[in-house]
C-alpha cells in the first residue's frame, strides 16, 4: 500500500464500513471521505487519529510510506508558524500602545488651575483616553471633576471681572 487513499480505502473496504457511515461518524460529507481516498485531499490531523480509532490502526500505520502526506504536514507546519508570527506581530502593533495614562491624568490635574484651560484641556484627554490605559476609569471620573470644578471657576472669574466688575467691595481688616 503506498498512497494514504489507498491505505484509507482499503482499510475501511476491509473493516466494512461504507463512506456515508464513515463520514457521520466523524461529522463531515460523504464527499470528504471520497476526496481523501482518491487523493484528491488529506484528511487533518483530528480526523486522522478519529480515523485510526475507528479502523484500529495507529497514525503510523495509516501514514507509513506516504510520504507526500508528510512533506504536506510539515509545509502545513510551517505556514502556521509562519501566520502566528504574523499574528503576535498584528497584536503588538495593535495593543502595545504606550500607557499615556499618567501623563493625561497629570495634564487633567495641572489643567484645573487655569480655569478656562481646565474646561477644555480635560475633554481633549476624555477623548485621547483609551481603555488601555492603565488608569482608564480614573482619568475620566478626575477629568469631569475638573471639568465641572473649572466651570465653576472660569464663571466666578468672569463675573467678577467682566460682568460686574463695579461691584466687588474691598473692606479694610483693623
Amino acid at each position: 500500500m503506498g498512497t494514504l487513499a489507498e491505505q484509507l480505502r482499503t482499510t475501511r473496504i476491509s473493516r466494512g464500513y461504507s463512506q456515508n457511515e464513515i463520514a457521520t461518524m466523524l461529522h463531515i460529507t460523504r464527499q470528504s471521505v471520497s476526496k481523501w481516498e482518491t487523493g484528491r485531499a488529506y484528511p487533518d490531523i483530528d480526523n486522522l487519529i478519529y480515523l485510526s480509532d475507528i479502523y484500529g490502526l495507529s497514525i503510523d500505520k495509516l501514514l507509513k510510506k506516504n510520504q507526500d502526506l508528510e512533506n504536506k504536514i510539515q509545509t502545513n507546519q510551517t505556514v502556521i508558524n509562519d501566520k502566528k508570527k504574523q499574528l503576535k506581530q498584528i497584536n503588538k502593533s495593535l495593543y502595545s500602545n504606550r500607557d499615556e495614562g499618567i501623563l493625561l491624568l497629570v495634564l487633567t490635574l495641572i489643567s484645573g488651575i487655569i480655569p478656562p484651560i481646565g474646561v477644555l484641556l480635560p475633554i481633549y484627554v476624555m477623548w485621547r483616553n483609551t481603555k488601555y490605559n492603565a488608569l482608564f476609569k480614573t482619568i475620566y471620573a478626575i477629568a469631569l471633576v475638573v471639568i465641572i470644578v473649572s466651570v465653576i471657576n472660569t464663571s466666578i472669574y468672569a463675573a467678577d471681572n467682566w460682568f460686574k466688575p463695579s461691584q466687588t467691595t474691598v473692606y479694610k481688616i483693623n
